[in-house]
């Protein structure tokens, strides 16, 4: 069977009286809807008061704003996509708010109706036929299928989520059509109440309404979103486990994305019941929420194996395995850097996965890179590695400062060359000599970083900092 030709109409008020040049409407008022503008009608009734509901008569229009006439026309006016199997159902003349004639769309089916619906549509009128007297004794509006007389709305529903709907059904229908405002169609007219001014109102407010409920969705969606990253980024940046030690802790965390709460450096600091103070820092390769995931699961990982009593290799050995399994991609891997400080607080373990070597600043010295030569490959390059252990002499008095990478990669002014390890130790001497402590001197450093970079830096930074005085 041929399919019909949809029929495209442009229909004007009966009560306008003479031509209107449609390229011009001075001072003309514009809802906020995509590329229409309007000139409201006040005197016009609203879709709620020919529904029978009571609206007050100062209720203003959603959206609302003033548009001077110097500034030229509205380039689009409003578009309605009626969908009906009668395309010669009877549809009021419109004028849009600006004084145009309003575009009008026909469709006898589904199927013509998703030909038709163009990014220019505004609103879709659809016209339901009349229910059978044996479907209204058993209504049930969340009930899908075949039988289910408001299955085309739902399609409709389905096939234009962002644009604005309208039903069209008798007064006799009325429950039928509050069940379709439940459904999700922003409004529902009846035939016999229907004139050019109701619908023109209609239609406007349905925009609206349809605009506010996608801002709001929106919202919500962003709303959960941050909450989400929130804990992620709680599982991140954890609460250090310290009760019983003398050292002080601080740490500086900065994801290098824009506007990011999260990225995938890590970091922990926990002490065992054998009084040793254990830490770690790790960077996952990738900057996204899947990397940021991977640093906690390792993090949390790490935190269950050091209280299980596994170190150094046997350590890093099993964390391998977790990032193995837990891993999206073959070619994802994470450098770690892990620390166990003596209960005395006078010697430390370091093992070193693929990760820059701390910074050690013992009392009255200038501070200096730990060796790097010992240590192994990140986790995830080769199958059964080894990543050594090297005991390190700290001395009574000491800060440990382990960071990731993105704190010596930034750029120094406009060139290309880079802060480095060297050009690192050199900064944080002279904050240290200046008096800076804790958090105060990594706060200091990574703004001192970023300034040198000539702006933020494009990688995550991660700084723990350990201090015995």
């Amino acid at each position: 069977m041929p399919v019909p030709v949809p029929h495209q109409r442009t229909v004007v008020l009966p009560h306008q009286a003479g031509p209107v040049d449609d390229a011009y409407a001075p001072d003309a008022w514009v809802a906020g809807a995509p590329g229409a503008g309007a000139a409201i009608d006040r005197s016009a009734p609203a879709p709620e008061a020919a529904a029978g509901r009571k609206v007050p008569a100062t209720e203003p229009l959603l959206g609302e704003q003033q548009v001077p006439a110097e500034r030229g026309p509205v380039n689009q006016g409003l578009t309605l996509l009626l969908i009906g199997e009668d395309p010669n159902s009877h549809v009021p003349d419109m004028w849009d708010w600006a004084g145009r004639k309003v575009r009008l769309r026909t469709a006898r089916n589904l199927t013509e109706a998703e030909r038709l619906l163009t990014d220019d549509v505004h609103c879709i009128l659809l016209d339901l036929p009349p229910a059978e007297p044996a479907d209204r004794t058993d209504r049930d509006p969340e009930r899908t299928g075949t039988g289910d007389e408001l299955g085309m709305l739902r399609e409709v529903l389905r096939m234009a989520p962002s644009h604005a709907v309208l039903v069209l059904t008798y007064e006799t229908d009325a429950e039928r059509a509050a069940d379709a405002v439940r459904v999700g169609a922003q409004d529902y007219l009846f035939r016999d109440e229907l004139d050019g001014a109701v619908l023109s109102r209609a239609v406007r407010y349905a925009v609206e309404r349809k605009r506010a409920d996608l801002a709001q969705r929106q919202l919500t969606e962003s709303r959960m979103l941050a909450q989400e990253n929130a804990r992620l980024e709680r599982g991140l940046l954890p609460t250090p486990l310290l009760d019983g030690s003398d050292l002080r802790f601080a740490a500086c965390y900065r994801p290098g994305r824009s506007r990011a709460l999260l990225g995938g450096d890590f970091y922990d600091t926990v002490r065992t019941p054998d009084g040793t103070v254990h830490a770690m820092i790790g960077d996952v390769c990738g900057h996204g929420p899947d990397e940021a995931a991977l640093g906690v699961e390792l993090r949390i990982a790490w935190r269950a194996l050091t209280f299980a009593g596994l170190s150094g290799d046997e350590l890093l050995a099993t964390l391998q395995k977790v990032l193995e399994h837990e891993r999206s991609d073959d070619e994802i891997f994470a450098t770690l850097c892990t620390v166990d400080i003596s209960a005395d607080g006078h010697r430390a373990g370091l093992s070193l996965a693929g990760h820059p070597a701390p910074l050690l600043a013992r009392a009255g010295q200038h501070p200096q890179l730990l060796p790097y030569e010992f240590g192994g490959p990140a986790l995830g390059l080769l199958p059964n590695a080894r990543w050594p252990r090297r005991q390190v002499e700290l001395g009574a008095s000491w800060s440990l400062m382990m960071y990731t990478d993105g704190l010596i990669e930034g750029r120094i002014g406009k060139g290309n060359q880079r802060l480095g390890q060297e050009g690192m130790t050199e900064l944080v001497g002279r904050r240290m000599e200046a008096g800076l402590r804790g958090e105060e001197l990594l706060d200091a450093a990574v703004r001192e970083v970023r300034d040198l970079n000539g702006g933020e830096l494009t990688d995550d930074v991660a700084v723990l900092l350990l201090d015995r005085r």
